[in-house]
């Protein structure tokens, strides 16, 4: 595209993305629709499958692992505070690594837990926290957000126009290390808080997650989920607080996680 065209092409059609409201449910300019949004989470997919060092449990193997974390997952996204909850496919996968304490969530709905972060948790409530917290990432379409404001328009019209067709790809790929900001990480806490007060689980669940990174880090190296993740310095407060506030459950619930645990592979 040259600069001629930019100018006069991008304007325009600027003004059509306005004129149509492309914005995301709550109100941010987005460019994706939300089947793009389901495109990168499958290309995300696609290539995670395709990496020989990224080792995903087989379902079948690991059944009764898999039950598990998908019974967590369905209980979280029964709640009536996801928007998405029909149109996404919310798959979640296991990722064996056991020096990786993370979780993400692809655009889409494509979960991917690490059994590093699994082991690491001590009960199913921190968990189902961390699933909330990961689900609404994708279900606030945080992603999609943070890539029309880092790539502009321009970029983002070139791919759609076919003119950088790798563009897309090489975006997915460094979705995994994506780092959110600090607006985009206290939306998702508030809404693992949200999401986990129509469940069995402690609202607070991600409390007992961050409370224990803190630990963590006084005592030793911080754990790389620092590394793309804001320092969680108040934020077990925050989500104490939220869950207090929405008048919610902050009991555990008692799950025997450590049956899950002993489920993975060593």
């Amino acid at each position: 595209m040259t600069k001629f065209k930019s100018l006069f092409i991008l304007p325009f059609l600027f003004s059509i993305l306005l004129f149509l409201g492309a914005c995301d449910s709550d109100g941010n300019i987005n460019f994706f629709s939300i089947d793009e949004d389901l495109k990168i989470g499958q290309q995300v997919a696609a290539e995670l499958e395709a990496d020989s060092s990224v080792i995903i449990l087989d379902e079948q193997e690991y059944d009764t692992a898999y039950m598990f974390i998908q019974s967590i997952t369905e209980k979280v996204l029964a709640s009536n505070d996801i928007r998405y909850r029909t149109e996404f496919p919310w798959q979640v996968k296991i990722i064996q690594d056991d020096e990786t304490l993370n979780a993400f969530c692809a655009p889409g709905g494509y979960i991917y837990v690490y059994t590093g972060l699994i082991k690491y948790l001590d009960t199913e409530d921190q968990l189902a926290g961390v699933m909330g917290h990961e689900i609404a990432h994708a279900d606030k379409r945080h992603v999609t957000d943070n890539m029309t404001k880092a790539y502009g328009y321009e970029t983002l019209f070139s791919i759609f126009f076919g003119e950088d067709q790798g563009t897309i790809a090489g975006i997915a790929k460094n979705l995994v290390n994506l780092s959110y900001s600090r607006k985009s990480e206290t939306e998702a806490d508030e809404f693992s808080v949200k999401y986990l007060c129509d469940t069995e689980y402690q609202a607070n669940g991600a409390a007992g997650f961050f409370q224990k990174i803190i630990n963590e880090g006084q005592s030793s190296t911080p754990p790389e989920f620092l590394s793309t993740h804001p320092n969680p310095d108040n934020r077990v407060e925050a989500i104490n607080n939220n869950a207090r506030e929405e008048g919610c459950s902050i009991s555990p619930s008692g799950n025997n996680y450590a049956a899950f645990k002993a489920s993975l592979p060593n």
